[in-house]
């Protein structure tokens, strides 16, 4: 049997979590990484939330909050899906098979120093700033046993985060020409 390679599945924006949740798929912007490649169906994907992904940035942390395998594989869709006005025209399906508590979970920042995808330890978040990161065998082991302390059946949280997940609020002068999406 093949081991499958994992990867970090970055998520910076909590629209985009809900929608990764209520549909089990996860999409790509159309610049197509070269970890996006690599992707294969069976492939393990550890779920992660950046500080910034619930808009409050003091309050959160980066961190992993679930494990899913990529059932399908990427394909060209027929009409790109759009979340806070950005185009995803790649998705794939995915199994999400555990996730920990509401805005709990594995944070990032406590481990740096002990995870090799991280090589500037200093600058670590820099290396989050695409969706899809190649994890060494030893950090996806790690990451993996300290999520399996916390997580539980996709089913026992998927709710509470869907109800957790503000909608967006976009604020707009009077006459100033912008009007609301709705």
């Amino acid at each position: 049997m093949t081991k499958r390679a994992t990867y970090l599945l970055v998520v910076g924006e909590r629209a985009a979590l809900a929608w990764i949740l209520r549909t089990q798929r996860m999409a790509f912007p159309p610049r197509r990484g070269p970890s996006l490649g690599q992707l294969q169906v069976g492939d393990n994907f550890l779920l992660m939330t950046t500080r910034g992904c619930y808009h409050s940035p003091d309050r959160d942390r980066t961190r992993v909050i679930g494990a899913a395998t990529m059932s399908s594989p990427i394909a060209l869709l027929d009409e790109p899906i759009t979340i806070v006005g950005r185009e995803f025209p790649l998705a794939c399906d995915l199994e999400i098979a555990s996730l920990a508590p509401f805005r709990e979970g594995v944070e990032i920042s406590l481990l740096v120093d002990q995870l090799e995808v991280f090589p500037h330890k200093h600058a670590w978040s820099a290396a989050l700033r695409r969706p899809v990161v190649p994890l060494p065998d030893a950090d996806a082991m790690l990451l993996s046993s300290k999520l399996a302390q916390i997580a539980e059946p996709a089913e026992t949280h998927r709710d509470t985060y869907l109800e957790g997940i503000k909608p967006i609020r976009r604020w707009f002068r009077p006459g100033s020409g912008r009007e609301p999406r709705r």
